[in-house]
């Protein structure tokens, strides 16, 4: 089931005795449980009706023992289990299945994993339980999950400043997300959010950032790009040299993609890339700089750094400024 079919259900008031959230992307099974823990009793209840067990601190035999009581003077009782990921054992959970307390919902939230597929277990969990599994969204599919997020707001957000998020934070859901409701706070509803409201107060440079470096590798700015990286250098911490391997990476991939697309149009384009279909044409006008060659060389030179970055194939004593240095002057050249 999809996580929005599941909240819709919880605030039509139709409740199932075992909810199983599972998965890569933990931000929707967060959602759904934080959703059951903070709606579904009523405050007056919750001392009495609601337990948060800790997967990592409680066995399965006493939360199944705790599921098996009756609730006191309400109609349900509310179990929520985190972190259950922890528990590797899931048989006594199968047989709590069989006859399930129809007062009580228990929803365990297993995080980061999901049961092994192949096992009894697992059928019967995925059979008998309201079951989630989430997996975690592709570097290409942020940006429009954050048009989306800032959408349902009431807001909307530029495709600069979507990138730049995007780029900073990486796929962590719940971090996006986070550093979104901090803007709105500051930013008036419907008012579009820029890259000047992300740098003023989320902390990322407008001009200083991987979505930045990669314009400038696509344009062959030669000053621009060595701007950047010499900031990168200097300010190490705020722009380390992994997630900006990464950016690279998938930005020269999109280009190496770009070469075999049947259909070059703008529209056809942003759908294949997985890109908006604003910025279209930061991918369609470098890639006639980068031809398929040079792109597989390309690929080659960001291998390099990348194991050098990591201590491979370099003496230790050269900073990460000075790998982005050689690696941006080798792409450029």
């Amino acid at each position: 089931m999809e996580h929005e079919q599941i909240l819709a259900s919880l605030k039509n008031k139709i409740y199932h005795p075992v909810y199983f959230l599972c998965g890569e992307e933990p931000y929707y099974a967060d959602m759904i449980s934080d959703y059951i823990e903070h709606n579904l009793l009523p405050e007056a209840e919750k001392s009495f009706n609601q337990t948060v067990f800790y997967g990592k601190d409680t066995d399965l035999t006493t939360v199944i023992e705790a599921s098996r009581r009756y609730p006191m003077m309400a109609n349900h009782q509310v179990i929520i289990v985190k972190e259950a990921q922890a528990w590797k054992n899931l048989k006594l959970l199968v047989k709590y299945l069989e006859a399930p307390m129809k007062s009580t919902i228990l929803v365990i939230n297993y995080k980061y994993a999901k049961p092994d597929g192949r096992t009894p277990e697992a059928k019967e969990i995925q059979k008998k339980t309201v079951y989630l599994e989430t997996k975690k969204l592709r570097d290409y599919q942020v940006p429009a999950w954050v048009d989306q997020y800032v959408k349902s707001k009431g807001s909307a957000i530029t495709p600069q400043a979507s990138q730049m998020l995007t780029d900073f934070l990486g796929t962590d859901l719940s971090k996006i997300a986070n550093e979104l409701n901090k803007l709105f706070l500051v930013v008036p509803p419907g008012q579009r959010i820029t890259p000047d409201e992300v740098e003023k107060n989320i902390g990322i440079s407008k001009e200083y950032n991987a979505f930045e470096l990669t314009d400038a590798l696509g344009s062959g700015n030669i000053l621009k790009a060595n701007r950047i990286v010499n900031y990168f250098g200097a300010n190490p911490s705020a722009c380390p040299m992994q997630p900006t391997m990464g950016v690279l990476f998938s930005y020269f991939v999109k280009l190496f993609k770009y070469h075999f697309l049947p259909d070059k149009s703008d529209k056809a384009v942003a759908s294949a890339l997985g890109v908006n279909p604003y910025i279209v044409r930061n991918y369609t006008e470098p890639a006639r700089r980068y031809g398929k060659t040079r792109l597989f060389e390309i690929f080659g030179i960001l291998r390099e750094y990348d194991l050098k970055s990591k201590g491979l194939g370099t003496s230790g004593g050269v900073g990460q400024g000075e790998l982005l240095k050689e690696m941006v002057y080798k792409i450029m050249h």
